[in-house]
């Protein structure tokens, strides 16, 4: 297989306490009933599941997983409602100077624009304009699969701190408000209906300072020094759509409040809510954000509970899990809009998406039919799948320029679709030409690119084409 290689880089609250006052987190039963479990009580742990240790002895990548080579992934929340502001909207609206994050240069001022002041209108009115009035996942999850898709991933939250789903744990939910559906319960009935392996995407665990900006002000103007949003308190709904629901459940508590005790109630509720999602949904692939895993323990328990749950239903160990977390054998290793630099002898992926994370405007589509279909060919000559991210609009369709776009691509899986499933890596991969190492990553999109720089691993990003803006992600 002749093909060259090229990527583009991108980059994905809890509550309580306000001076004297003490809010819980949510139980199964009574969101407002403190919880104080340690790790150990948080997880939904049982005596017959196995231990991280027992469950590697066990472990082998399915076959659904590692002959698929190509998955679809759906991005859809509130964040789709703005059509300007790139993929951190929720951050960057509270934020007039977005500084090198330049994804977000738009949301300051569209959302001043759009929706009114952000001390007036924050972020909770963008989740009641959140509506997906037009969502079919029948409809689409039939397309996904006409495509050549072999699997189907959905967003389940962001690094916002809303979850689509029928979270127990955290009112602030697409049930209780903005469209009133179960965002991933609907796909997964789909996935179910049309027999393809169903995955979620969990993006929540840096929402604490994600979300920092919302506690700010703006810093010149009429507004100057009126706080933001996330200073709001319970009792300032009364008489709003909202009335009843803690801001603090969303932003989590205003930063001077946070205590070490605190944060550990962060992570136990991160675990309650991520253990359900995957119990709740039968997910047969984790794929979570970040480098390593989510709060460290908390995030490998999660990964524990994935494959008990799995090794219950199943009497086999038929999940997949996928985060950026080295030399852990059980694990996919996401490579996050890049490929790899060799043939790798474990599996990988690597995620694209067109634009930003979530639908947006703002810019030119990074990629068409042609490069998406290059990268899945070079994908798969090192020993990877890929996972192409079908950004929703805010009432779940997908926007026509994406369409055609994936007509395209999916006429060329079809056609080809022999040298794509459950095909292996010869012993060399690409034909080299025009390659080459990015010493420094650049033009980096919905992304914090310090932390690419330090964390990332230079050596999984090539640039076969040059340094042309518009094929960038």
């Amino acid at each position: 297989m002749k093909l060259k290689s090229f990527i583009g880089i991108t980059l994905c609250c809890a509550w309580i306490l306000g001076g004297n006052k003490t809010y819980s987190f949510p139980s199964p039963t009574d969101h407002n009933t403190p919880h104080k479990a340690s790790l150990s009580e948080t997880a939904s742990t049982k005596k017959d599941d196995l231990s991280w240790e027992e469950l590697q002895k066990l472990y082998k990548f399915p076959e659904w997983y590692t002959k698929a080579r190509f998955g679809i992934w759906v991005t859809v929340g509130p964040q789709s409602v703005p059509r300007l502001g790139g993929g951190w909207y929720a951050r960057h609206m509270f934020m007039q100077d977005v500084g090198s994050q330049q994804f977000g240069r738009n949301a300051y001022a569209y959302h001043l624009k759009t929706f009114g002041p952000q001390s007036q209108k924050g972020y909770i009115e963008v989740i009641h304009q959140w509506k997906a009035e037009r969502l079919d996942t029948d409809k689409l999850t039939k397309y996904f699969k006409s495509l050549g898709a072999k699997y189907l991933v959905v967003h389940a939250n962001h690094h916002d701190h809303f979850d689509n789903f029928a979270s127990t744990y955290h009112p602030w939910n697409s049930v209780n408000m903005g469209p009133h559906k179960d965002i991933v319960g609907l796909f997964e009935q789909s996935a179910r209906k049309y027999k393809l392996p169903f995955g979620v995407s969990s993006h929540d665990d840096r929402f604490l300072s994600w979300w920092l900006p919302a506690f700010g002000s703006d810093t010149s103007g009429v507004y100057k020094g009126v706080p933001y949003e996330g200073r709001l308190t319970k009792a300032d709904g009364k008489g709003k759509w909202w009335e009843g629901y803690d801001p603090a459940q969303l932003y989590g508590l205003p930063p001077e409040q946070r205590t070490p005790e605190y944060e550990t109630k962060v992570k136990q509720n991160y675990l309650l809510r991520q253990q359900e999602l995957i119990t709740k949904y039968n997910v047969d692939l984790l794929w979570v954000d970040g480098y390593g895993f989510p709060y460290g323990d908390y995030g490998k328990e999660l990964f524990r509970t994935l494959f008990n749950n799995s090794l219950k239903r199943s009497g086999k160990i038929d999940a997949v899990g996928i985060a950026k977390v080295d030399k852990e054998p059980m694990l996919v290793r996401d490579i996050e809009a890049g490929v790899a630099d060799t043939i790798l002898p474990y599996p990988w992926d690597g995620i694209f998406t067109f634009t930003h994370w979530f639908y947006k405007e703002d810019d030119p589509l990074t990629h068409n039919a042609r490069t998406i279909i290059e990268l899945l060919s070079d994908i798969v000559s090192k020993n990877g799948n890929m996972l192409l991210n079908v950004e929703l609009m805010a009432d779940g369709t997908i926007a026509p320029s994406h369409k055609q776009i994936l007509d395209e691509i999916g006429q060329w899986v079809n056609i080809n679709s022999k040298a794509i499933y459950g095909s292996k890596p010869w012993k060399v991969y690409g034909d080299n030409l025009n390659s080459c190492q990015r010493e420094i990553e650049r033009n980096i999109i919905n992304a914090d690119a310090e932390q690419v720089q330090k964390k990332g691993t230079k050596r999984e990003f090539q640039c076969p084409y040059g340094k042309q803006y518009p094929l960038w992600t």
